[in-house]
């Protein structure tokens, strides 16, 4: 057995040198907590401490005139929530604007008559919070280029019926998917050759573009990619112009490129037909495509500060809507928040 007294650590040894850096790593590693008061580590004083790291100077971020808002597929509704719960929460967590979906039953749908809807309007200005736009998964069952004749004419349908409910809500952006060569979304879906999705759905802008001018709304193009139809910029610009129409704009989006693409490529390109915004984050550090491989925002690899610049450039000031097509399963408040600051940092208004 050792002698007790061999134990005791002096300054001249070795193991006392190897144990002190030890700690000290240690301490560095783990917090300064870790290392309790008459330690080694405190013995051997301030001068072996190392200097506490300064704080990164603050840099002050130019602030950008653009509005924030947030997509309703981010709330647990109506599963949970309500809609006036929906767009208090927004409104508290400092969102300009709520974008919410049309969808075939429910308390915004084919189903509402033109009072309910109305109502909706009404509660958002009661609430203090703006209707950014309205969207819908619709489009894709019923896609307008259907290779099913029954299915593409309910598509058309419930796009004019899209509009009217816009123009009753007293906002004038609609999000419009005019056809789909794919959507791997959605389970058996008839693959549409290329040129038949661009006839059917050139014909079915046209034929909305009465409804729209009459109801003061304007049809907003989205790009999908995933869907194999207006893969590129320049493909969009040329769709969108060939209408002449100050009612077909653009609805850019920017997670929907990112897989292969990059929207501050986009930007300078579509320029001011772009009449109103998704910000969705992707990484592409991933490959898989579905609708859960989005994430919330500045968890990826997206470059919001070339995306925000862009976007100036061209004098956009509209809304910018947060989509995610999941709620948190607990706390969803917090998700809401999170987006919230999280366009506050990129739109310059923290530092």
């Amino acid at each position: 057995m050792a002698d007790r007294r061999s134990l005791r650590l002096t300054d001249a040894s070795p193991s006392l040198d190897l144990d002190r850096r030890a700690l000290f790593a240690y301490s560095a590693l783990l917090g300064g907590a870790m290392v309790a008061p008459g330690s080694v580590a405190a013995v051997a004083g301030d001068a072996e401490r190392p200097a506490p790291r300064a704080r990164p100077a603050v840099v002050q971020k130019r602030k950008y005139e653009m509005k924030k808002s947030i997509n309703m597929w981010a709330f647990p509704y109506p599963q949970k929530w309500s809609l006036k719960d929906c767009l208090q929460l927004a409104r508290d967590a400092g969102f300009d604007g709520v974008e919410i979906n049309f969808a075939l039953e429910g308390e915004f749908s084919s189903e509402s008559s033109e009072s309910d809807i109305r109502a909706i309007g009404q509660l958002a200005r009661q609430v203090g919070i703006e209707i950014s736009g309205v969207c819908s998964f619709l489009f894709w069952p019923y896609s307008m280029s259907h290779n099913d004749p029954q299915k593409r004419q309910k598509g058309i349908e419930l796009a004019r019926k899209m509009i009217q409910a816009t123009h009753w809500l007293g906002i004038d952006n609609l999000l419009v998917v005019p056809g789909a060569v794919y959507a791997p979304w959605v389970e058996n879906y008839d693959p549409v050759p290329n040129d038949v999705c661009e006839q059917r759905a050139r014909e079915v802008v046209r034929g909305l573009i009465p409804f729209a001018e009459k109801a003061g709304v304007s049809i907003n193009i989205e790009n999908i990619f995933m869907n194999g139809f207006l893969f590129s910029p320049q493909e969009m610009v040329s769709f969108v112009d060939s209408f002449q129409s100050r009612h077909v704009q653009i609805h850019f989006d920017t997670g929907n490129i990112m897989h292969y693409q990059f929207p501050e490529h986009w930007v300078p390109i579509l320029g001011n037909r772009i009449k109103n915004i998704h910000f969705k984050e992707w990484d592409k550090r991933g490959q898989e495509f579905n609708l859960h491989t989005f994430r919330t925002l500045l968890d990826g690899t997206t470059n919001w500060p070339a995306v925000i610049a862009a976007l100036d450039a061209i004098g956009y000031r509209g809304f910018l809507t947060f989509e995610y097509f999941h709620p948190f399963q607990h706390f969803p408040e917090a998700l809401i928040y999170q987006a919230s600051d999280a366009l506050d940092w990129m739109l310059g208004a923290k530092s």
